[in-house]
């Protein structure tokens, strides 16, 4: 079975490549001399299309699309192998439906769910920690973390979030694959070298995962009891700083959300006013294309400063994408963001803080 599977990804690999070469423009002729320029259009290019198609079709969560295409393509990556894209479809789609199941099966038996819950969390956390895929680890999270809240208001919800997640991922390898094909490097770029992973059993990493599922599982019952679902960015935020749980990173993941928050406000602030005197669709997209080239430049240049930018534009997308709801207030949603990141940031601190103090293992061993 894995022969032929194999078989037919090489075939649609061969077939695709022969569709490219028979398509009448790459760009290779625009930016052969200048690998950065080539990562910068293709940054505003790729978040430009994923802002066009996610507001025109508007599929359940289609905003997630923008938001990946945007962390993907400010990394200096090359254009993903066909391998790497499919296995990050299934990586998704199996992610979900292991969340989705998982709630439904133990939700309603509390003491269980959260026995099992603590039990998800630290295989997560020591997966990543060993060497794991981010990825996934990061979809688990997303799942686990998600799926009971939104299943607590309705279970055909959490079914069209699942559903939503899986479509705007999938569509993000496919806007990636389009926009590195348009604008390809004018280089030969390599992947970096897959994390090794670790084998049989590591106290160093089984440590670091228990750090991390004592901080988050308290927040997740907590939120789950009482069905806090429009706070549930605290939870993410809270998951996401203690990926490694680092007191002093932790703290600076925090303070880098918040510095990026503020500059994707300005941005997004900016950008909100010209989309009210001039409503229009494309006038929508050609602002959207020329902050990305603005935030392009800033991404991939040695400034100090470029490592917020990344974040910001994220932070630019989810503002607005708040803003343009029926009834919303540009004001309430920034400061409500800046709020909620910065409880999370307050909390891993001192949860990790209080950690280090009363942990009663000084010294670690690999």
């Amino acid at each position: 079975m894995n022969g032929r599977c194999r078989r037919l990804l090489l075939a649609f690999e061969n077939g695709w490549r022969r569709l490219c070469r028979k398509l009448p423009w790459q760009g290779t002729k625009v930016f052969s001399q200048d690998i950065t320029r080539a990562r910068i259009v293709r940054y505003a290019l790729g978040i430009a299309l994923s802002m066009a198609l996610a507001y025109c079709i508007n599929w359940p969560l289609s905003y997630l699309t923008p938001l990946l295409c945007a962390l993907f393509l400010s990394k200096p990556l090359p254009v993903l192998p066909l391998k790497v894209g499919v296995m990050n479809m299934l990586v998704t789609l199996v992610a979900f439906i292991f969340g989705f199941f998982f709630t439904q099966f133990l939700l309603p038996y509390p003491l269980a769910y959260s026995v099992a819950l603590a039990l998800v969390l630290f295989k997560t956390y020591y997966y990543l920690n060993r060497g794991g895929s981010l990825w996934l680890v990061i979809m688990l999270l997303l799942s686990v973390l998600m799926m009971p809240l939104l299943s607590s208001i309705n279970e055909g919800l959490a079914i069209g979030v699942v559903l939503g997640f899986v479509v705007s991922s999938w569509m993000t390898i496919f806007i990636l694959w389009l926009v590195h094909y348009l604008v390809p490097d004018p280089e030969t770029v390599s992947l970096p070298p897959r994390r090794s992973m670790q084998q049989g059993y590591s106290f160093r990493a089984a440590q670091a995962a228990l750090k991390s599922t004592i901080v988050v599982l308290p927040v997740a019952l907590l939120f789950i009891a009482g069905n806090w679902v429009q706070q549930l960015l605290v939870l993410i935020f809270v998951a996401i700083f203690t990926l490694v749980p680092d007191l002093e990173k932790g703290r600076q993941a925090g303070i880098d959300s918040l510095t990026s928050t503020l500059i994707g406000g300005l941005f997004a602030w900016l950008l909100y006013v010209l989309m009210v005197a001039v409503p229009e669709y494309f006038f929508f997209i050609l602002l959207m294309f020329a902050a990305s080239l603005v935030f392009g430049r800033m991404i991939f240049s040695d400034r100090p400063a470029a490592r917020f930018y990344p974040s910001a534009m994220t932070g630019l997308i989810v503002l607005l994408n708040g803003s343009m709801a029926a009834g919303a207030v540009f004001s309430e949603t920034f400061f409500v963001r800046l709020l909620l990141i910065l409880l999370a940031t307050v909390y891993v601190v001192f949860a990790l803080k209080a950690l280090d103090i009363f942990w009663p293992v000084k010294k670690v061993v690999a």
